[in-house]
């Protein structure tokens, strides 16, 4: 089968299926059709004997729950093979329950049936369910369990097996997500979840053999024994001892009335193991706290509920809280974030299931501004926060946005001195705020007393030279912004920092002298590409002094160097122009993170003034050729006569081929051509990846 057949296949199967399920199901058989017909290929996890009908994710990563599978084939749910022929042709004959239990991996269920005196009513008259745990199913269950289950003078299996069962036929694709059914035990329920994986549980026990049909109902074999259910998750959690301190958070953040109603929740129960690992002064607050502590325990409640053998892979999956957690799985550990720290799964109440972790989750929203920033990637700037004495406003409880640089970009001495103490609190913003509601051209102002201009580009959010380089984390008081950049607020105008600084002491003079003094000491927004005294010194003694003798091109050379509007580096794109004043546009650049300009490197940026933004540079910046615009310089096109001599050739018809022809004319002089043909097929009967003009035209041949 082609791809394209493949693939209009598998949606079309899809798009037939009746319950996610039946997906997977249809996919299987896809994927199996080569074998023969009513084959389905199937995951089976090496080492293991798990297997799944999967979806084509799945199918392409060859990995469940973390681990590499293989592809086994089997006959479809109601198909047998026949000695000789291909596939599975032939369809199972129907029997009744008892005798259909023994083919398909339930003889266990079928021996107990018997002991039970079960025998003659799944044999006899009538339309049943049977979820039929597995013969691995019923030698998992813990000896003692099973002595007692078959040796009460057998009332207790036959309770127990008739709590699998319902008094009526259900096919997977009746089985939909979150309804449950009268079992035929004193009417208690089993409780259904179809996932959209195409997982199907039963009180949290998969599916593993859906949909076998009998003359008398239908079986559905199911990986472990299933018990009744009569307590809501409130219930479990109350008469756990382990739980005492997670009993005690609920109560008083008055969520108990909401897990004791009816719903559908998974709660990741956090042990009194997982509470003391927690710093006393950390849990006390977050205790003492209303608010933080009912994000808390929401963060640990999902909105709907999971059993374990539903997860294949990590999921992202929203809290009560409103976020996310990842949950997934590896190997047979359930996973929280990444974390294998589930202890017990599946404890199933009439309203959810409980999960119990050995570790606490801290919402950021919990969190104040120095525990945000201890738990993400920013150590360096934590540190300082905190030899700088600023903890009170990190710990307390104001309003506040801290501007948090990433590790990488400090360099140089960081010994903590006055002037590092009062760059820190700069970068501690007076109010709390969300990066989406800042605005360009706004003031924000710090603890330490300066205003900070925000500049929104089309790639970047940027906060003076500080970019924002990660999502905000918003806390309990506070929020945190990444940023790329170790701030470095203004202190002057662009004269200010030009005078501040000898590598621009050629400069200023040469301001001075084409009188722009006053330019760049007023008010505006300017981007200053600023030549040092070497790039002065390079050039040609007699051209520099040329240069500062004649006021108006002086003035018109730095003019070039002048670009309207206030552009730090981390507002650049790959290609960016930007108009200066002298009446041209310079052409910057971004490449292996350097800024270009004109071709020329930038030595240093984000020297911040009050009125621009200075960005030193070692090359006086001259206007590039039309050739040069793109990224690298195009050598011009010459016959071999133009090579020799500065006349032009006159080429009166010129043939391309279509592939290449139209992005050669662009670089070839238009005004010398009389006439173009765009050739879906070169003119000349030989191959080759050069352009040839024919002799005729000129004396030489010459190759493009």
């Amino acid at each position: 089968m082609n791809v394209c057949a493949l693939v209009l296949a598998l949606v079309l199967a899809v798009c037939a299926a009746r319950s996610p399920y039946q997906a997977v199901l249809q996919h299987s058989r896809i994927r199996g059709r080569q074998q023969g017909p009513n084959v389905c290929a199937m995951q089976q996890i090496i080492g293991s004997d798990k297997k799944y009908f999967t979806n084509c994710k799945q199918w392409y990563h060859r990995k469940i729950c973390g681990k590499p599978t293989m592809t086994t084939y089997e006959c479809c749910p109601g198909y047998e093979r026949i000695p000789g022929e291909k596939g599975c042709p032939a369809a199972l004959p129907l029997m009744n329950i008892y005798n259909t239990l023994g083919g398909v991996g339930a003889t266990t269920t079928q021996l107990y049936s018997d002991r039970a005196k079960l025998r003659d009513e799944i044999e006899g008259p009538g339309s049943f369910t049977f979820f039929a745990p597995s013969d691995k199913a019923w030698a998992a269950l813990p000896t003692e369990i099973l002595d007692a289950l078959v040796s009460n003078v057998n009332i207790e299996l036959l309770n127990a097996l008739h709590y699998h069962m319902v008094n009526r036929r259900l096919t997977s694709e009746e089985l939909r997500h979150g309804s449950s059914f009268a079992s035929m035990y004193q009417g208690f329920h089993v409780h259904i979840h179809h996932y959209s994986n195409g997982v199907v549980t039963v009180n949290c026990g998969r599916l593993i053999k859906p949909d076998q049909h009998a003359t008398n109902g239908i079986v559905h074999v199911v990986d472990r024994v299933i018990t009744a259910i009569s307590n809501n998750v409130q219930t479990l959690i109350d008469v756990e001892d382990d739980l005492e301190t997670l009993r005690t958070a609920i109560a008083a953040a008055g969520l108990t009335t909401m897990l004791e109603n009816e719903g559908q929740y998974t709660i990741f129960a956090p042990t009194n193991e997982a509470f003391e690992k927690i710093p006393p002064e950390t849990l006390n607050r977050i205790l003492a706290d209303p608010v933080a502590l009912r994000d808390l325990l929401n963060y640990h409640i999902l909105k709907q509920m999971q059993c374990a053998e539903s997860i294949v892979s990590g999921t992202p999956m929203e809290t009560l809280q409103g976020t996310t957690l990842e949950v997934g799985c590896d190997g047979d550990q359930m996973t929280l974030n990444g974390k294998a720290i589930i202890t017990k799964k599946d404890q199933l109440g009439t309203n959810g299931v409980v999960h119990y972790i050995n570790e606490l989750l801290i919402p950021d929203s919990a969190k104040t501004l120095l525990e945000l920033a201890e738990g993400s990637s920013v150590a360096t700037a934590t540190r300082l926060f905190v030899e700088a004495g600023l903890s009170p406003h990190l710990t307390g409880s104001e309003a506040l946005t801290m501007l948090a640089p990433l590790d990488d970009a400090f360099r140089g001495s960081l010994t903590m001195t006055p002037d590092m103490k009062k760059l820190m609190a700069n970068h501690i913003l007076k109010e709390q705020m969300s990066s989406k509601s800042l605005y360009h051209g706004q003031e924000l102002e710090t603890v330490g007393g300066l205003k900070l201009r925000v500049f929104v580009y089309r790639n970047n959010l940027c906060i003076e030279n500080a970019c924002i380089a990660a999502h905000d984390k918003t806390g309990r008081f506070g929020s945190m912004f990444t940023v790329d950049s170790v701030l470095t607020p203004p202190m002057g105008t662009i004269m200010d920092v030009l005078k501040a600084d000898d590598r621009f002491s050629l400069l200023v003079g040469a301001i001075q002298t084409a009188g722009m003094t006053e330019l760049l000491n007023q008010q505006g927004a300017l981007t200053f590409f600023a030549p040092t005294n070497d790039a002065f010194n390079a050039l040609p003694k007699a051209e520099l002094n040329k240069l500062m003798r004649n006021r108006q091109e002086l003035t018109d050379v730095l003019r070039y160097h002048l670009g309207e509007g206030l552009l730090v580096s981390g507002g650049l794109g790959s290609h960016t122009r930007l108009k200066c004043l002298q009446g041209d546009k310079l052409e910057l650049g971004l490449r292996n993170y350097t800024v270009y300009v004109n071709k020329v490197p930038v030595a240093a940026t984000d020297l911040m003034a009050t009125n621009g933004v200075v960005h030193a540079v070692h090359s006086i910046i001259k206007p590039l050729r039309e050739s040069q615009q793109a990224d690298g310089p195009a050598a011009p096109l010459r016959s071999a006569s133009s090579s020799r001599s500065s006349g032009r050739v006159r080429v009166p018809h010129v043939f391309l081929p279509a592939a290449t022809g139209s992005d050669l004319l662009k670089r070839f002089n238009s005004k010398h051509i009389i006439s173009v043909h765009i050739r879906k097929k070169p003119v000349w009967p030989f191959k080759t990846n050069r352009f040839l003009i024919p002799s005729s035209m000129h004396d030489t041949s010459r190759h493009w």
